[in-house]
């Protein structure tokens, strides 16, 4: 059963307190590069539209699981960095972060500049 939340911090302080460190740490990534991004939800996890009414492709996604983070940033952003996400799951558009590790902070607003980037020279 699908449990909706009434704000991304609602969604992050449903998890356990590991994982609720790393939700907050990819939320405030994608907020040090786009700080009036929306807050929003797609597909019932949170996302962010990097510009206002941004739809699914100018949004940056995330959700919490047991082990792991799935940050979903676009298929043009994880082939972009193919060779740095390497030691991480990755599918088309998106990639796995293990609780039990450190989050690539660095890597991960690399990734959000680079969308929000794209997105802006589409407009």
């Amino acid at each position: 059963m699908t449990t909706h939340y009434d704000s991304i911090n609602d969604y992050i302080n449903a998890f356990p307190v590991e994982v609720q460190t790393k939700l907050f740490e990819i939320k405030a990534c994608i907020l040090s590069i786009v700080p009036d991004a929306t807050e929003l939800f797609n597909y019932d996890i949170p996302a962010f539209a990097l510009i206002k009414g941004g739809k699914r492709e100018e949004q940056i996604m995330f959700a919490g699981y047991k082990k792991h983070i799935g940050f979903y940033p676009h298929p043009t952003t994880i082939a972009y960095f193919e060779n740095e996400l390497k030691k991480y799951k990755t599918a088309k558009g998106s990639v796995q972060f293990q609780v039990n590790e450190d989050l690539p902070k660095k890597l991960i607003i690399e990734m959000i500049r680079y969308r929000y980037n794209l997105i802006m020279n589409q407009i």
